[in-house]
């Protein structure tokens, strides 16, 4: 089984994963901050770009379940990252096809990370047309003998090694990534460049 954390709009790697089957979310985990958990990368004529998802902070954060946290509305974050997004990928094949997935839930105040997540994770999935088959987790998953604990590695934002191998596809600014080409980025990347069925593909030859 492979044990995943929940992530914002997750990385080529976690849909990988996610789309292998025999895979459990933990929301019952710990919160971990600037990770995944609410933090996305896109590629912009600028380079990668980090977006953010504000959360509610206090002095026991680090105790906080994943499923407890608490999304943060006190700046126009939302507003920020979907004109990133947009200028990011408004030229790229897929983007008018696809955008109206995710662009209504940039106007609404859901509080629970958890369900902006999850939110987020159904419009991917039906974006690709597909239904994943994983469980969920209230409570601290124990990885077992023969899981694989993805919770930590590779999804810390900003970690090095790749745990897969990335063919190259289609980047709207290939000038801005390194050596022309920029693995782990949000799964959006590869969704806008290179469309549902293409990205399905990419995904399972990972």
């Amino acid at each position: 089984m492979n044990i995943l954390p929940l992530t914002y709009l997750g990385n080529t790697e976690w849909w990988a994963l996610l789309l292998r089957g025999e895979a459990v979310i933990d929301v019952g985990e710990n919160y971990v901050k600037q990770t995944c958990r609410n933090r996305a990368e896109i590629l912009t004529a600028d380079g990668v770009m980090v977006l953010t998802v504000n959360v509610v902070k206090g002095s026991s954060l680090r105790k906080k379940a994943v499923a407890a946290m608490e999304v943060d509305y006190s700046k126009r974050w939302q507003h920020q990252h979907w004109n990133a997004i947009r200028s990011a990928y408004k030229s790229s094949p897929y983007f008018d096809y696809l955008a109206h997935h995710f662009e209504p839930l940039y106007t609404q105040e859901i509080r629970s990370l958890r369900e902006w997540n999850f939110l987020l994770v159904e419009a991917v999935c039906k974006a690709l047309k597909v239904t994943p088959q994983y469980s969920i987790s209230e409570r601290y998953v124990v990885a077992g003998k023969g899981d694989t604990d993805f919770r930590a590695y590779p999804f810390l934002i900003g970690c090095a090694q790749p745990a897969f191998e990335y063919p190259e596809y289609y980047h709207v600014f290939p000038e801005a990534a390194e050596g022309g080409f920029q693995p782990r980025l949000s799964i959006l990347d590869l969704l806008f460049c290179e469309g549902p069925s293409e990205t399905l593909n990419y995904l399972r030859s990972m």
